[in-house]
């Protein structure tokens, strides 16, 4: 049994809004040879995380790395029970690292931080506040920090999904993100690369599932190399994509809460 079968879901109503904690909350990590980032990053949502919730955990999914990134994680879970880590043997693929971690959350509210160092953990406040009223939060890059390729990419990749799913979310691709537990119950996954943000939001409009987007600081990457611009990757997203297209057209048309 899953960790989200096992959840208490009284738990999800017991936000107290006059204190902006939440009562329990998981941060996963999807990871692949981050070595030069992971140890800042967990280090700066055990500062803010107490401010946050009052029960929370943080999961490193390790997919794979070739580098030192399971040994720093293992490490850095043996010194501190708040944090755990899930071990891929190979690489799988940031959507299935995006599920294990999914899988891996004991806490009524789940936040998904990618793990590469370029958000900042104290923009957390800024989704917890919205989420008394919402499903998901989705974070909203303002700034993106990141090249001109990147960015096009990622405009026209939004456009199209906007118009294949009717959904209004207008940076997909976030890596941040703030779900209520209960929400992603059952929710079926198959996307194995990047394409997991679009099932994930998809998916959730599908069901009716209240949305909202908020800014949040977007920073450089100061260690480690991004692939989403490789062609092999491009490639698994626009199959995955229309797979979702396909799998989705003869259901309930997505929209916004």
């Amino acid at each position: 049994m899953d960790a989200l079968d096992r959840l208490d879901l009284a738990q999800v109503e017991n936000h107290d809004t006059n204190r902006g904690k939440l009562a329990g909350l998981t941060v996963f990590l999807p990871a692949h040879n981050e070595e030069g980032n992971l140890a800042r990053i967990v280090q700066a949502f055990k500062v803010e995380l107490p401010k946050t919730a009052d029960n929370w955990e943080i999961v490193i999914v390790d997919d794979g790395s070739t580098d030192s990134t399971g040994e720093i994680a293992d490490q850095i879970a043996l010194a501190d029970p708040h944090v755990r880590v899930v071990h891929h043997k190979t690489n799988r693929g940031y959507g299935a690292a995006v599920v294990s971690g999914i899988r891996a959350a004991s806490q009524p509210y789940i936040l998904l931080c990618d793990g590469d160092g370029q958000f900042e953990a104290a923009d957390i406040r800024h989704l917890v506040a919205r989420i008394s009223d919402f499903d998901v939060v989705v974070g909203r890059r303002k700034r993106r920090a990141d090249n001109l390729i990147r960015r096009l990419n990622g405009q026209a990749w939004t456009t199209l999904v906007r118009l294949l799913f009717g959904v209004q979310v207008s940076d997909v691709d976030c890596g941040f993100k703030l779900f209520r537990s209960e929400t992603l119950k059952d929710v079926p996954l198959h996307a194995r690369g990047a394409m997991i943000s679009t099932e994930l939001i998809a998916r959730l409009a599908a069901r009716g599932a209240r949305i909202c987007e908020v800014d949040v600081n977007h920073l450089p990457r100061l260690a480690g190399q991004q692939s989403g611009n490789r062609p092999k990757v491009i490639l698994r997203a626009f199959k995955e994509l229309f797979l979702l297209y396909r799998d989705l057209r003869s259901g309930v048309r997505p929209r916004n809460g």
